[in-house]
């Protein structure tokens, strides 16, 4: 991971246009080629950025230009460097689950037809170089889908999610890949932005999926 710190300013070039004036802020440039754009606020999330598979190229003048394979670009220009050096992270061992995502996901992969008829396993916790994802399958037309599970799905879920898609898409014995976010309770927010990028949304019932049956009266 490189860590630049300087003052810049940034332009977004693509299907709209934005302008970043200038100001010290952080520059991560990941390993997956990944370029985002931090300041010292807003907790996690840049002020812009763009996913890969994108190239970076370093211009004359500290203009630093990132291409995604769309044509979008982002324009950084460097006025001060303040700070610039890298560090090997080595492979990340991944998320671990609390206890209940953890069952969520073992009693999902037993009972995938929960997802539909005609759904079947491929394996949990399917690696991948920027971690394992949770459940993929295989739809009843035989199309891979790869599937999330949250406790809570909520709009870092729905990235995480986006991530895996965007690498497993590269696999031509995958692709297509489609994603499922699935959680006990999905924040409409999350839903949104979910739907919006393909996604299906699957709500959880923790007790069916144990084989416990609801105890409430029903008309029928």
């Amino acid at each position: 991971m490189r860590l630049v710190i300087a003052r810049c300013s940034v332009d977004y070039a693509g299907r709209l246009t934005a302008h970043l004036p200038s100001a010290p802020r952080l520059i991560l440039v990941k390993a997956d080629g990944s370029v985002s754009v931090h300041a010292d606020d807003r907790a996690y999330k840049p002020l812009n950025w763009m996913s890969p598979p994108c190239t970076l190229k370093e211009g004359d003048g500290s203009v630093w230009t990132v291409i995604n394979k769309a044509g979008e670009k982002l324009i950084i220009t460097m006025e001060e460097v303040l700070h610039d050096s890298s560090h090997e992270l080595g492979v990340d061992p991944g998320l671990i689950k609390d206890g209940v995502e953890a069952h969520l996901q073992e009693l999902l992969a037993d009972r995938i037809e929960t997802l539909g008829d005609g759904y079947t396993l491929i394996r949990r916790e399917y690696p991948t170089a920027i971690g394992p994802v949770d459940i993929l399958c295989r739809d009843a037309d035989g199309a891979t889908v790869a599937v999330e599970i949250k406790r809570r799905g909520e709009i870092d879920g729905v990235e995480q999610l986006t991530r895996y898609l965007e690498l497993l898409n590269r696999d031509p014995h995958l692709a297509p890949v489609r994603g499922v976010f699935a959680a006990q309770e999905i924040k409409p927010q999350a839903r949104v932005l979910a739907t919006d990028r393909g996604m299906h949304c699957v709500v959880l019932d923790y007790e069916a999926l144990r084989g416990i049956e609801d105890d409430k009266l029903k008309l029928f």
